[in-house]
């Protein structure tokens, strides 16, 4: 469950204030959240993976912690902005993972299953950040209510309380914004370079 609103919102504020001991008392709270969607998304993966769920909730909160410039609004900015990182950093991965490999084509997946870096799945992964960069260019919060809840792991009411709109608009958004998305990525032809 994501941490009270208030609890979270209040600290960022004092933090990017210039209270440090605000930091202090906030680390805790979003790292764990962190660390559970991170958890959540990496689930299916392999053991021996380069990439464990730790090391993505490290890199995004060092990402954050690093975000001087950033005047933090709420809770809702620090998670969407956690989501976008932690996406940024699988398809970085995956891009890496990618660099140097030679290989025919790949086999179909599922929308969740691209989530899991491994190098079967890489080329979705990049297909899939490429498809949602073309989306919030189009429609900005369907591609918000994807990182939140691809990438994010939050659940439909979660979003819901992110994003400050209804259950059924994420619901509606979710449902177009897959749609569109898998047809964007059937569209284009993934290859293992």
């Amino acid at each position: 469950m994501i941490t009270t609103s208030g609890n979270v919102t209040r600290l960022l504020r004092a933090w990017t204030g210039g209270d440090p001991k605000a930091l202090e008392k906030l680390t805790p709270l979003v790292y764990a959240e962190l660390h559970r969607l991170a958890v959540r998304s990496m689930a299916a993966e392999r053991r021996d993976h380069t990439l464990q769920p730790t090391a993505l909730v490290h890199e995004a909160y060092v990402r954050l912690m690093r975000s001087k410039n950033v005047v933090w609004k709420d809770r809702a900015h620090f998670f969407a902005l956690s989501a976008r990182l932690m996406r940024r950093i699988l398809v970085d991965f995956a891009r890496s993972r990618r660099s140097g490999k030679r290989g025919g084509r790949d086999t179909p997946v599922s929308l969740e299953e691209i989530t899991v870096v491994s190098p079967q799945r890489a080329p979705y992964l990049i297909a899939l950040d490429d498809a949602l960069t073309r989306l919030a260019e189009m429609d900005a919060r369907k591609s918000e209510v994807v990182e939140l809840r691809f990438f994010g792991g939050l659940s439909v009411e979660e979003t819901a309380d992110v994003l400050k709109v209804s259950r059924d608009t994420v619901l509606r958004d979710w449902k177009m914004a897959r749609l569109w998305l898998l047809r964007q990525i059937r569209t284009t032809e993934v290859y293992e370079p």
